[in-house]
């Protein structure tokens, strides 16, 4: 793929996907149509499980909007309607969040299904908007209230808060935090581990999650019900019984 903007690898069942505009790594409308395109070939994939998502150099996972270059500037809602989509993407997105994680790359990075973070003093993450007079138009005022509840998040966002690493985690706001020198190391450890489960199996989680969150419960409920009849068939869980009955390690195919 013929990219300016991201750069994109895959190796063993994992997609590492790079924002590639240091030293912020900002998006602009070039960047958001890329990304989309790597969605599209992630999601036909098969042989890919797992995407890690994180950013170009030390100093940002990503400073959010453009400001010189605004993707709403053509499409209002594009930066809304892909972190949505990441959010409802049916393959685990990990954040691995090297820098400065602010505005709409922090929005991103909720929307990933795990955030992983590195651990330094110069790394800070919050959303910032409401010091240029905007608000969080990414999903932030919906996706922090759902993480860290209604109180603590009006706090972070009206305030324009930043928090380390160790505040991240200790509210939730971050899954792990780890030595920036080994971020990329622990996170594809993770990945890998992931990878390994029954992708079938995990795609279902994933999407009877989503409906719940976006639907409610009863379409979350509906979907289980009919992802449980599709994985009875599958090939996957003859693995999964074999391997149990074998005493051995299974093997999934995602079939």
């Amino acid at each position: 793929m013929n990219a300016q903007n991201i750069l994109f690898e895959k190796k063993d069942h994992i997609a590492v996907v790079t924002m590639n505009r240091p030293p912020a790594n900002s998006w602009n409308m070039g960047a958001m149509v890329e990304f989309e395109k790597i969605l599209d070939d992630v999601e036909q994939d098969k042989s890919i499980r797992v995407i890690v998502l994180t950013g170009a150099g030390e100093k940002c996972f990503s400073a959010g909007m453009d400001v010189k270059d605004p993707p709403r500037s053509e499409n209002r809602s594009i930066g809304q309607d892909l972190w949505r989509r990441v959010e409802r993407f049916p393959k685990p997105i990990i954040s691995a969040i090297n820098g400065h994680a602010l505005g709409g790359g922090l929005e991103l990075a909720m929307a990933c299904h795990f955030r992983i973070m590195a651990d330094s003093p110069n790394i800070q993450i919050g959303l910032t908007e409401l010091n240029l007079g905007l608000i969080p138009g990414w999903g932030g005022t919906q996706r922090m209230v759902r993480l860290l509840g209604k109180a603590k998040a009006l706090e972070l966002i009206l305030l324009s808060k930043r928090l380390s690493a160790q505040e991240a985690l200790s509210l939730g706001l971050v899954n792990r935090i780890t030595p920036p020198e080994k971020l990329m190391a622990d996170t594809l450890d993770f990945a890998g581990w992931l990878a390994e489960r029954p992708p079938l199996a995990v795609s279902s989680v994933l999407k009877s999650i989503s409906a719940g969150i976006y639907e409610g419960m009863d379409a979350g409920l509906a979907m289980e019900v009919e992802c449980s009849k599709m994985l009875a068939k599958s090939k996957d869980v003859i693995e999964g019984f074999t391997a149990f009955m074998e005493k051995r390690k299974p093997v999934f195919t995602g079939e």
